[in-house]
């Protein structure tokens, strides 16, 4: 193993030295230990190279001390730059150096060489392990200063520990690059480390030999002296040697080119690095990281790094391109192309080394928006019509779907309109006007968004230029008006008929021109316009044959109008001297915002004398008057100036000046006797003798003995005062001043009134000592009197301030109250009476009785309940009593439960004024008294109650149905088991409802009833119940009845047609099915000598032909309706219709129909209908016909 010195002429910034540095363990220098510690000084300007046999190189620059350990106490040889020599030194302490000097350093006396730059020894050399470099966050402890001794404690920041050989390196800009050698080193955190005694006595011998150590001295007469003019330089306290340029050779002597290949084999080697990571890809940028690199050759500390990024987008063929070079680990990729692939990788770059490159990562850059197209160009156009062509742009990743033509309709105004919207790339703009310049843009869309529009592009249409007019001129303006005038064109001739047209531009409306005239005239007087406006006209001068193009514009301005007055004027701030106005700016300010107000003033006078001053001139709307005479009436007006001139003037304002404040008044003296409470005081007005007229006093007042502030007593116009509310014995200070409109003036000098003697004052509150629930103690402390003794004590007692009465009066300080309620709220105050009167009472003063066991429970009665039957415990009147009572008073102590005494029996209720006693006999009597308990104990009892319970109630009868028919049922029941005595027993009949609830049908002492509209063939459930004095009896069990079906309805008589021959079809009325069950019809005819009807038909038809018949025969038909009940098979008959009559005749052409009531044939029996159908006929003649007598008898 070899060991070098490296030495360059490159100053690089130098770490602080034997300062940072870790103690070097006192078991690895001791004398007795087998190893030996040797240190290796490097200067200031130089670097210790050392290699560690995985490869990694180590440098240390100077100055520094590097601790080498050797294993059996041999140096290692040390290969030195040519003109440098190496030199071990020991020093008094046995510790060796290994120093490189110049050849014309010479040595102290106190060192001798130990060995030759040639001596080379073979056994490896180590360095210690607790010499290892700390790194940026953590430092290696110090050892205690009592294991070390003082001659081997040293501390230094050292490189770490590796088997290592030093190999001459005489050129370090042969192995690395100038702008990499030339890169600053990391700045690495330094952290302070505690320092002993011990420690420093040791760092300043070191320092001592170090210094001795680079510089070539003598000694005369014990003292050295230094040959070199730059002392000592590698100590830390010494100056630094000049820096020379980077990269310069600090010798002249150059090394040879051979050690290059040396120098990169001993470099510290970065291994290959992981794909980098691509997050947040857009269209155009996208978010590169990657993580730190491994150093293959290295433990432990890692030197610094750079990192290259480098990108390529034409496939992995293309060639890769640095856009990112530094210490960072992520970098914003920005520029890119939209849909795009691009491949990216990244190497590292340690100690001029450059690792191998990552491999690649494809990442796709998303769609955007088209990009801007070129502008249109022109392929053909004519007077009316321009044809143009634009060319794709490029797409970025989405395919376009439309192009949008954007023109400015020849206006010239940059207002474009949409024309065209299409996939085509070409356009034809139809209907313009000759010789017109038309303004083009284009845009392209996809499916992600819009481009921006292209560049704007000017094309004419074919065909001479029109004439261009003269421009209006201005005649004259106004507020609301303009006159303007133009000139015919000398090229049109005399006959020739010119039109012309003005255009004005309103910018408040926009910018588009309105036509405002047209006609032949060469003047205009436009009206309605806004005053102090801009406006811009334009004439276009039109004829048979041609139109010209817009003139040039002219710019006018209407004039602002006349303002008008000044409006809400006030005058504040008045005293005496001074007053201000202020004002607001006029409704109208004519149209101009420069107002210039003007104020005139006039002394009060008559208006016919006033003169008016100008007081103020400008732009402010406030204005101080000064210099007033006092109590003088002045009036003022207001009017406004701007450029339409001036405004009228405002209503006049009249505004008087204060009266001066008063002067200084005599001081209050006293009027009548001095009493305890109250004082007459009196003084003299101002003295400068001002009107008294409208002046007022204010006297003040403040107590001497209590310091407190002053206080206003009286004011008013009078200059007498009586003060009350006063303390006896007490002296107060008065003041007076008087004031006026204007203010106050100033105090007059303050007199001492001191008040008579008075009642006691307010006694201390009195004690109160409740002994029991109605007795209380009540003692208080004798009160010392305002000079006089006391005469009595007055004890107020009572329930609150509103009830309390005086229940004692006398000299004695106790008094015991009685006959109080317990738990009740009391209070009491204490009031002193001497011969000067009573004082005030004293603070109240509250107390509560004890609580006390309930009072008597009052109110106890029987509740009359209805008895509701429920799923659990059902009341009954004949086994159960509801009592109630009122709640006593708790007397403090909140009731817990009641208790009822039952005969023998005591019942305990929680705490309820109800209760329920269940399971007694039925007709039975009870006493009954009831007491309430709270955690005092219990009370006394209430007065008996003496209650009895009802007899049983009735058993519900049986209930049957007497009878049944299609929408009815009759029910009838019999007596019940316990009421066939008792005449008042009621009957409740309850009928289920469609929502399975009974409902009442029926209430009453009937037995029987009938139920009517019900539904045919339905079933219905009941039940019944019996009511007597004793009660609801319960309720029977369910019976169900149901309802018979219902016969068809009688049908109406048939009718008969004659059909050829003697065949007949008979028809009748069709009835529909009845709930569901189908109907059938009977035909019946009767013929001839024939006695009974016989069935000739029998189905669901509505008709029958009957054939066969008899000429001259009589016949009856009849019909009635059958029900086929589908549940039952059953057949239900209705009635027979009437039956219809006809009769075929041989001779006749049709057939002879007849009814039985309308036509009895002649020479034929009649049949019972025709019978009575006479005799009712000939009863009501009768009728008649003796009405018609007996009239004309009376």
């Amino acid at each position: 193993m070899f060991v070098t010195m490296m030495m360059t002429d490159h100053m690089l910034d130098l770490p602080l030295t034997l300062s940072n540095e870790v103690p070097m363990m006192h078991h690895m220098i001791n004398s007795d230990a087998p190893q030996q510690v040797i240190l290796v000084q490097v200067n200031p300007g130089e670097t210790f190279t050392i290699r560690t046999e995985d490869g990694a190189l180590q440098c240390i620059q100077g100055p520094a001390e590097v601790p080498m350990m050797s294993p059996n106490g041999s140096i290692p040889p040390i290969h030195v730059p040519p003109g440098y020599v190496s030199q071990v030194l020991e020093d008094n302490t046995g510790v060796r150096r290994v120093v490189v000097t110049p050849h014309s350093e010479c040595f102290p006396p106190s060192y001798s060489p130990a060995m030759s730059p040639s001596h080379h020894i073979h056994p490896p050399y180590l360095t210690h392990p607790h010499f290892i470099p700390a790194s940026h966050t953590s430092y290696y402890p110090p050892v205690s200063p009592g294991d070390v001794s003082q001659h081997q404690f040293y501390q230094h920041r050292l490189p770490p520990i590796y088997p290592e050989e030093i190999i001459p390196l005489y050129n370090v800009s042969t192995f690395m690059g100038h702008e990499e050698y030339c890169k600053p080193p990391p700045k690495k955190l330094k952290q302070p480390v505690e320092r002993t005694g011990l420690s420093q006595v040791s760092s300043s011998s070191l320092s001592s030999s170090y210094k001795n150590s680079t510089a070539c001295t003598t000694t005369a007469n014990g003292h050295g002296k230094s040959h070199s003019s730059s002392g000592g330089g590698g100590s830390p306290g010494n100056k630094r040697p000049d820096r020379r340029a980077r990269g310069s050779p600090k010798h002249t002597d150059t090394e040879p080119q051979d050690h290059d290949v040396d120098t990169r084999r001993v470099q510290a080697v970065p291994s290959g690095m992981d794909k980098p990571q691509v997050f947040n890809v857009q269209s155009h940028s996208a978010l590169v990281s990657w993580t730190s690199v491994f150093l293959s050759g290295s433990s432990g500390r890692v030197p610094s790094c750079s990192y290259e990024l480098q990108l390529k987008d034409k496939g992995r063929d293309g060639k890769y391109k640095v856009v990112y070079s530094g210490e960072e680990l992520q970098y914003t990729l920005t520029d890119l192309r939209p849909a795009t692939d691009y491949h990216i990788r990244v190497s590292s770059v340690c100690n001029s080394v450059k690792g191998p490159s990552s491999d690649a990562r494809a990442f796709t850059t998303q769609g955007a928006p088209p990009e801007t197209p070129l502008p249109p160009r022109l392929s053909h156009r004519t007077k009316s019509s321009l044809t143009l062509q634009w060319k794709p742009p490029v797409d970025n990743g989405s395919k376009i779907t439309n192009y949008v033509l954007e023109w400015d309709e020849g206006k010239k105004n940059s207002i474009f309109r949409e024309y065209y919207v299409g996939h085509q790339r070409h356009c034809k703009v139809m209907r313009l006007c000759p010789a017109v310049g038309y303004t083009f843009r284009v845009a392209a869309l996809n499916d992600i968004g819009t481009s921006g529009f292209s560049t704007e592009v000017v094309f004419y249409t074919t065909g001479s230029l029109p004439q261009i007019s003269l421009p209006p001129r201005l005649i004259k303006a106004g507020p609301s008006w303009v006159t303007l005038e133009w000139t015919r064109p000398n090229s049109c001739s005399a006959e020739e008929v010119v039109t012309y047209t003005l255009e004005m531009q309103d910018e408040t409306k926009g910018l588009d021109f309105q036509e405002v005239y047209s006609g032949l005239e060469l003047n205009c007087k436009l009206e309605s316009l806004r005053r102090n406006t801009q406006y811009k006209f334009r004439l276009i001068t039109c004829s048979g044959e041609w139109r010209s193009a817009a003139s040039s514009l002219l710019v006018c301005k209407t004039t602002p109008d006349r303002p008008g007055p000044p409006v809400n004027p006030a005058v504040n701030a008045v005293t005496y001297h001074s007053f201000c106005v202020t004002w607001e700016p006029p409704q109208d300010d004519g149209g101009s915002g420069d107002l210039t107000y003007v104020l005139e003033m006039s002394e009060g006078k008559s208006e016919a004398e006033r003169q008016w001053v100008t007081r103020y001139r400008g732009p402010e709307r406030k204005h101080l008057c000064e210099d007033v005479k006092p109590a003088t009436s002045y009036s003022l007006r207001l009017s406004c100036v701007d450029v339409g001139g001036q405004s009228q003037c405002s209503d006049d304002l009249t505004v008087r000046t204060h009266i001066p404040p008063p002067g200084r008044c005599r001081p209050p003296r006293i009027t009548g006797d001095v009493k305890h409470k109250e004082l007459t005081l009196q003084w003299d007005g101002p003295v400068c003798g001002e009107e008294s007229e409208g002046v007022e006093f204010s006297l003040e007042m403040c107590a001497i003995e209590e310091a407190s502030e002053p206080e206003e007593v009286y004011r008013g116009s009078k200059t007498e005062c009586t003060v009350g509310s006063l303390l006896p014995g007490t002296t107060y200070r008065f003041q007076v001043r008087a004031a006026n409109s204007v203010g106050y003036g100033p105090y007059s000098e303050s007199v001492e009134i001191s008040t008579a003697a008075g009642p006691p004052g307010q006694c201390s509150p009195p004690a109160i000592n409740v002994t029991s629930y109605n007795c209380a103690d009540v003692t208080w402390e004798n009160n010392e009197s305002s000079g006089i003794d006391i005469s009595e004590y007055r004890l107020d007692w009572g329930r609150d301030l509103d009830s309390l009465e005086m229940v004692y009066s006398g000299l004695e300080t106790y008094f015991q109250i009685s006959n109080l309620e317990a738990s009740t709220n009391y209070c009491c105050r204490l009031q002193a009476v001497n011969q000067a009167g009573a004082g005030p009472y004293s603070d109240l003063v509250t107390c509560r009785t004890p609580a006390a066991v309930p009072g008597v429970v009052s109110g106890v009665h029987l509740l009359d309940l209805t008895p509701t039957p429920t799923e659990s415990e059902p009341f009954s009147p004949s086994t159960c009593l509801a009592l109630t009572w009122d709640e006593p008073h708790c007397n403090g102590a909140e009731i817990t439960s009641y208790s009822i005494s039952m005969g023998d029996d005591i019942i305990t209720t929680q705490n309820a004024t109800c209760h329920i006693i269940r399971d007694l006999l039925p007709d039975s009597e009870y006493s009954l008294q009831i007491r309430a308990e709270n955690e005092m104990g219990p009370g006394p009892f209430s007065q008996t109650l003496t209650v009895r319970t009802r007899p049983l109630p009735p058993f519900p009868p049986q209930l049957e149905c007497a009878a049944v028919g299609p929408q009815s049922l009759k029910l009838r029941w019999g007596f019940s088991s316990r009421s066939q005595l008792n005449n008042d027993t009621a009957y409740i009949l309850q009928m289920e409802d469609r929502n399975q609830r009974f409902v009442v049908v029926y209430r009453g002492p009937s037995h029987t009833f009938k139920l009517q509209r019900l539904s045919e063939s339905s079933r219905y459930r009941f039940r019944i119940q019996a009511v007597s004095e004793a009660g609801e009896g319960p309720f029977s069990e369910t019976y169900t009845f149901s309802t018979t079906k219902s016969l068809p309805q009688t049908l109406k008589a048939p009718k008969i047609v004659r059909l050829e021959g003697n065949t007949c079809e008979v028809t009748w009325e069709s009835i529909p099915p009845m709930r569901g069950d189908r109907i059938s019809y009977v035909l019946q005819v009767l013929g001839g000598r024939e006695s009974d009807f016989k069935q000739v038909y029998k189905g669901d038809e509505t008709s029958f032909q009957l054939s066969g018949l008899q000429w001259n025969t009589d016949y009856r038909v009849r019909v009635f309706a059958c029900r086929r009940c589908a549940d039952t098979h059953q057949e239900l008959f209705g009635s027979f219709s009437p039956s219809a009559h006809f009769n075929l005749r041989r001779s006749d052409a049709t057939l002879a129909v007849e009814a039985d009531v309308t036509r009895v044939p002649m020479g034929k029996t009649l049949t019972d209908e025709q019978f009575a159908g006479l005799i009712v006929f000939g009863v009501a003649s009768l009728s008649v016909l003796m009405a018609f007598l007996l009239q004309l008898l009376i």
